[in-house]
C-alpha cells in the first residue's frame, strides 16, 4: 500500500513539472522576418518581445500561448530602412504599437512537434492564424522552434504605392526561436 501511495504521488509531481507556465528569455530568444524585394530575401528582427506559454505536452490542449511584440523595435540593419518600416505605409508604428497572438488551442501534431490556433493582431487588423512549432524541455528550460508565412495584404502592411506585390513580396516568413524558463 505504502509502495503504491509513493507511486502515485510521484506520478502527481511529474505531471505538475509537466504542466508549467513559461516565460521567455530576453537574451537568448529570436524573432525573425524576412520579407523579399525584387524576390532576393530581406532579413528583419524584432527586438522586443515576450512569449508566455501554458503548455503540458501531454495535455496540449488546456494550453495557451501568448505573445507581444513591440512594433518600434523591428530593425532590418538599416536606418532608413528601420525608419520606413515604422511609417504608416509599413507597420505604422505610432498608432499600432504593439502586435499580439493569443492562443487558446493547441494541439499535438507528432512527437515534439505542436501548433498554436489563435488571433494575430498587427496594424489593429486581427486575424486568425496557426503557429507549428517544436518543443524541447530539460531541467534547465524549454525551448520552442518555427516558422509560419503571413500574407501581410491581410494586415494592410505595405499600403500605398507598396500595396503591389511585385516588388515587394505578398508574404512574409516569421521565423522565432524562443529560449523559456518556467514562470513563478
Amino acid at each position: 500500500m505504502r509502495a503504491a501511495l509513493v507511486a502515485l504521488v510521484l506520478a502527481s509531481s511529474v505531471h505538475a513539472a509537466a504542466a508549467a507556465d513559461w516565460r521567455a528569455v530576453a537574451g537568448t530568444s529570436r524573432l525573425m522576418f524576412v520579407a523579399t524585394y525584387e524576390r532576393t530575401p530581406v532579413p528583419g528582427t524584432f527586438r522586443t518581445f515576450d512569449v508566455r506559454l501554458r503548455l503540458d505536452p501531454a495535455a496540449p490542449a488546456d494550453g495557451a500561448l501568448d505573445v507581444t511584440i513591440d512594433i518600434a523595435s523591428a530593425t532590418m540593419q538599416s536606418a532608413d530602412i528601420d525608419a520606413a518600416i515604422a511609417g504608416r505605409d509599413w507597420f505604422d508604428a505610432a498608432r499600432f504599437p504593439r502586435a499580439e497572438f493569443h492562443a487558446t488551442s493547441i494541439r499535438q501534431v507528432s512527437d515534439g512537434r505542436f501548433a498554436a490556433s489563435g488571433t494575430l493582431t498587427l496594424k489593429g487588423t486581427a486575424q486568425p492564424l496557426e503557429v507549428p512549432f517544436t518543443w524541447s524541455a530539460n531541467a534547465a528550460g524549454a525551448t520552442m522552434d518555427g516558422e509560419f508565412v503571413v500574407e501581410r495584404a491581410r494586415f494592410r502592411i505595405g499600403e500605398g504605392e507598396w500595396a503591389n506585390s511585385a516588388t515587394i513580396g505578398p508574404q512574409v516568413t516569421v521565423r522565432f526561436r524562443v529560449t523559456l524558463r518556467a514562470a513563478g
